[in-house]
């Protein structure tokens, strides 16, 4: 039987949404998956040696609050800073692994990761900015790891 395989594409930079492609990625692996993360766009700050991503409950009604906020208080200075804190102190509080630990566990356990070139190219970012071991490709270059793949999850 040939290696199952899962394609990810990663387009949110938010510490929120950093969580997704990483943990689905790592858990396949581990699972015998052969997994491959395209990053594009936004998702490319994931990919960035120096992490400082944020977190908005702005857009995300869902996001359980400690107690209510009315919607013009969240937009006040400071306030995404606060609940990143926040959110960060949670999660370190349940256990939950960091993104760093989380990308670094993906980067073990062989999980491809392809920064999207156009992106790269589009808000001319310096690729001395990302980790290393991740990889440079297009749409192309990840449609024929997709193409053959068991899952292929946007997120």
């Amino acid at each position: 039987m040939d290696e199952k395989k899962l394609a990810i594409i990663a387009t949110k930079g938010s510490l929120d949404w950093a969580y997704p492609p990483f943990i689905l990625a790592s858990t396949a692996a581990a699972l015998g998956y052969d997994t491959q993360i395209f990053f594009t766009f936004y998702g490319l700050e994931l990919l960035k040696k120096k992490l400082n991503l944020q977190v908005t409950s702005l857009g995300n009604p869902a996001m359980p609050m400690p107690m209510p906020i009315p919607v013009i208080l969240q937009t006040m200075p400071g306030m995404q800073a606060m609940m990143s804190s926040m959110m960060k102190k949670t999660m370190k509080k349940k256990g939950v692994a960091s993104i760093d630990e989380l990308r670094e566990l993906c980067l073990e356990a062989e999980v491809k990761m392809v920064a999207c070139q156009m992106t790269v190219d589009l808000f001319e970012f310096d690729t001395s900015d990302f980790i290393e071991g991740i990889e440079y490709g297009g749409a192309a270059t990840f449609f024929e790891f997709a193409g053959e793949s068991d899952v292929c999850l946007y997120i």
